[in-house]
This record gives structure tokens, sequence and C-alpha cells, in this order.
């Protein structure tokens, strides 16, 4: 039931990550091209004497420009580093990180699990310590009380995505292999297969 929770969590968070990152990038051009062109229509409309619309365009494009939008990139920036983070961990867990397991298939079956089971523990003892050492990276920036450039927000609030991601990581890594270790299998990705496609082909055959 918590690992349901967990996936559930993790899989909503990066989906809203992503969603929020793409708005803010939208908003952010259609906000930068619509003072370009306000302005062109301004300077349109006085070249054609038609004060109302000059009148119009210009105080479109103040309202515009009152609506600051420094901060979209820089916030954008850190939406995409928290998303790859816990991506990353989400990787793990569906076997979407790609591997290179020539050697490992001329093994016998006794050599590729050895094999299978060093290289998750690892994974696993990799990430725990990038996780620790950025668990100690956040408490010495919290310190600090450095803040971001446009946002201001506290800088260790910006790195907690570091051993957050890092430890569920590891834990992604710990929890494929008690897996194999059960099963004999870990999780494999079709890189070909596109979701909702098996669902369509079975509505257009239905209908």
């Amino acid at each position: 039931m918590l690992l349901r929770i967990l996936d559930r969590f993790e899989e909503i968070l990066i989906a809203t990550l992503m969603a929020v990152a793409t708005t803010i990038i939208f908003v952010a051009v259609v906000h930068r091209y619509s003072l370009g062109t306000l302005a062109d229509l301004a300077g349109w409309a006085s070249g054609q004497d038609l004060d109302s619309l000059v009148g119009v365009f210009r105080s479109l494009y103040k309202t515009l420009a009152g609506i600051r939008m420094t901060w979209a990139q820089e916030l954008c920036i850190y939406l995409f580093v928290w998303m790859a983070k816990f991506g990353a961990a989400y990787g793990v867990r569906t076997g979407i990180h790609v591997g290179v397991d020539v050697i490992v298939r001329r093994l016998s079956p006794d050599k590729q699990r050895w094999v299978t089971c060093f290289a998750l523990l690892a994974g696993a003892f990799f990430t725990a310590t990038v996780g620790t050492l950025g668990a100690r990276f956040v408490l010495h920036m919290a310190a600090t009380d450095q803040v971001s450039t446009d946002l201001e927000m506290p800088m260790w609030i910006v790195y907690l995505c570091v051993p957050f991601g890092s430890y569920l990581m590891s834990f992604r890594f710990l929890q494929v292999l008690v897996n194999f270790i059960r099963t004999g299998e870990i999780p494999h990705h079709d890189h070909g297969h596109v979701e909702g496609v098996d669902q369509l082909s079975e509505l257009q055959a239905r209908t």
C-alpha cells in the first residue's frame, strides 16, 4: 500500500513539475512576443494617423510591460532540475534507463545473477552517497542564507532535490534488487511502445 502511494506520488510530482514548467514557458513566450507585436501595431497605427488605435495599443503595451516575467527562466530551470532528479528514480523503477548488457548476456546464468546484484548494489550505494553529500550541502546552504537571483528563493530549498531525489533513486535500486532476488526479473521498458496505442487499436477494432 505504501509503495503504491509512493509510486503514485512520484508520478504525480513529475507530471506536475513538467506541466507547470511547460505552462510558464508558454506564458513567458506569449508575453514576450505580445509586447513586440503591440509595439509594431502602435507604430503602424501611428503611421496611418489612427490615434485612437495608437492609444489602445500603447495602453495594452504598458499593461503587459508591467507584468514582470524575468523570473520565469530561473523557475523553469529549477523545475526541470527537480523533474530530472525524481525522473531518474522513476526510470530505475520502470527500467527506462539504457543499460549495456552485451557482456553480461555472454555469462552463465549464475554469473549474470551475481553481476546484476552487484550492479544494483553499486547503484544504490552511489546514489545514497550522492544523497548524503547533497544533504550536507543543503545544510551548509541553509546556514549561508543565500537566495536565488530573480525569485530570491532560499537556495537550500532549490538544492533539496539532490538528497530527496538521490535517496529515492537509491531506494528504487534496492527495490529492484529485492524483486530480482525473488523473481529473477528486472524492469524493462519497450522504447518502441507508445502509451495509449493499444487502447486505441482495441477501440477501433470494436467500432
